[in-house]
């Protein structure tokens, strides 16, 4: 069993959702002695965000730019770490209503027709069956349903919308927000994600 773990917060150690995904990965670990854990850190070495140069390559193109040629081969182990993956483990905060730019560019490099999904006559088609998915959020305000601010949020549900695109549909949200409301309500808002991570059976 493989688990990919992706972190794209800017704030290192203070980043609450790198906490989150921590315990999630570990717990997933207690669950499945033995899985097999691939790291990428985003934020520490993102992915260029595409160019023509980028899709010219998908169609065949070559390049003789030493930089988009070391991309592409990074964005060709992107998509080999998600395919062998069974468990992926996502670090997502909320920037400016949605997700880092660094995780934006991972997710190009893998929603790629013809790869990780089709389109087909009835429409398209996610290839990638039979994955399991965890999403730790974290956000400094209030976005979840039934908020006066739900309308903005375009982080989680982008991300659980491109994950059942892709085919990935067994996908559990670990939710810290309201971080920025002070100390206690931060605080607070953690140990309740620490206590969901807990209760994950599987």
């Amino acid at each position: 069993m493989k688990l990919l773990h992706l972190d794209s917060s800017a704030l290192g150690a203070a980043s609450v959702s790198r906490q989150l995904t921590a315990e999630i990965v570990a717990r997933q670990k207690a669950l499945h002695p033995g899985i097999l854990v691939t790291y990428r850190d985003l934020a520490a070495d993102p992915a260029l965000h595409l160019t023509g140069a980028h899709m010219a390559a998908r169609m065949g193109a070559t390049s003789d730019d030493v930089t988009i040629n070391a991309d592409l081969v990074k964005g060709n182990a992107y998509m080999d770490e998600l395919f062998a993956a069974d468990v992926l483990v996502i670090g997502a905060p909320m920037y400016n209503l949605s997700i880092p730019t660094p995780l934006k560019a991972w997710i190009d490099r893998v929603a790629v027709a013809g790869k990780t999904f089709q389109y087909t006559a009835t429409g398209p088609q996610g290839l990638l069956k039979g994955k399991k998915a965890f999403i730790a959020s974290a956000r400094g305000g209030v976005y979840s349903a039934g908020s006066p601010a739900a309308a903005l949020e375009h982080q989680e549900s982008y991300l659980t919308g491109l994950l059942a695109f892709l085919g990935v549909t067994d996908v559990k949200v670990v939710r810290a927000e309201g971080i920025a409301f002070g100390p206690e309500a931060k605080d607070a808002a953690i140990a309740k994600a620490l206590q969901d991570i807990e209760a994950i059976a599987a």
